[in-house]
């Protein structure tokens, strides 16, 4: 069936990359670049964690609404027309007059980019009430939101209470994206409980869960996240799947061997496929009432295939519909789904 529509609602960011064929010259003259008057390239594309999630839903073919406040600058346009072609309904972002967030990348052998951000007054953060309420929540079965709109003020505190007036009518999706580098950890472990609180799914990587939960285990940090008020815990390992509790009961899928070219916007791509997969079977628009571990297997191991296509291909650029094998093409370990035990505890 079609999917209702989801509303993602976060920053778009663009992701800078350093070219490889430029660069300051080799001091030993061993390595130089061919014009090292030209010093260090950049290469610009469209990213941010919740705009990537947007547009991996859209291709996939789910309806989605992105609100963004989008800068008129270079990159704000660069946004707007990538978001576009991708099918993500703009119709309700903001212009913006503050300038883009940037985000430089340094991509290490292995396709792990960390990250270096300007970010300071830029139009991603500079939310206002009466923007959120002229946009307001549509018709949509799911709000999606995280990153770093989520934690920086003055929006933060606007979107979290955006996302609780939502939940009374659509399912709340979160997805931290702990960057440590421009918000203090801190920040993020005290936001936490209350986004738990209007979260029916929160999706974190074993990144994020070290920062957050320091020295606890995947099983009982996600235990305290559902004591907390999270239905379905989703932990991303990399290439080593993705393991998911829903109230306790939990499921392990294994990772998709593929040829990484980088890991960027892998984790939101993992998001959409979830999300899209749920909607697609119309589990969403409330408290996941009829989710069963079984759907959620399903859905982890679609994700992990979306999300494996992005790591084939540099940058954020995650895959449409029509790029996604079917199950049956792929091989591999079978998900593992552990019994409902004594860690189960009833949905909320």
């Amino acid at each position: 069936m079609q999917p209702r529509q989801v509303t993602v609602l976060g920053e778009c960011v663009a992701d800078v990359f350093a070219d490889a064929r430029s660069g300051p010259p080799d001091p030993d003259g061993q390595g130089a670049t061919a014009e090292p008057a030209q010093g260090l390239r950049l290469h610009a594309l469209p990213g941010g964690g919740p705009a990537n999630t947007a547009v991996g839903l859209a291709r996939l073919g789910t309806p989605t609404r992105l609100l963004a406040r989008l800068s008129g600058d270079v990159f704000g346009r660069l946004f707007r027309a990538h978001l576009l072609a991708s099918g993500v309904d703009l119709t309700d972002a903001p212009a913006a007059a503050e300038p883009s967030t940037l985000a430089v990348a340094d991509v290490d052998a292995g396709g792990q980019a960390a990250y270096t951000f300007h970010a300071e007054g830029t139009a991603d953060w500079q939310w206002t009430r009466g923007e959120l309420e002229r946009a307001g929540l549509g018709g949509a079965a799911c709000v999606h939101s995280g990153s770093l709109a989520l934690v920086r003020e003055p929006g933060g505190s606007l979107l979290e209470e955006f996302l609780t007036c939502a939940r009374p009518r659509a399912t709340v999706s979160i997805d931290p994206n702990v960057r440590p580098a421009l918000v203090d950890p801190a920040a993020y472990r005290r936001r936490l409980p209350s986004w738990c609180a209007v979260a029916d799914i929160l999706r974190l990587s074993e990144d994020d869960l070290r920062v957050l939960a320091p020295g606890i285990g995947v099983e009982e940090a996600c235990d305290g996240l559902h004591a907390a008020g999270a239905r379905l815990v989703v932990i991303t390992r990399g290439a080593h799947g993705a393991f998911a509790s829903l109230d306790g009961r939990t499921v392990s899928v294994p990772g998709v061997p593929t040829r990484v070219v980088d890991t960027v916007g892998a984790g939101d791509s993992f998001t959409a496929g979830l999300l899209h997969f749920l909607g697609e079977r119309d589990l969403l628009g409330g408290r996941l009432e009829r989710l069963r571990p079984a759907d959620v297997a399903a859905a982890c191991t679609f994700a992990v295939r979306v999300a494996a296509l992005t790591c084939a291909v540099a940058g954020p650029n995650p895959p449409w519909a029509h790029q996604v094998p079917p199950d049956h093409s792929e091989k591999g370990a079978p998900a593992e789904i552990a019994g409902d035990g004594n860690r189960s505890r009833p949905g909320r």
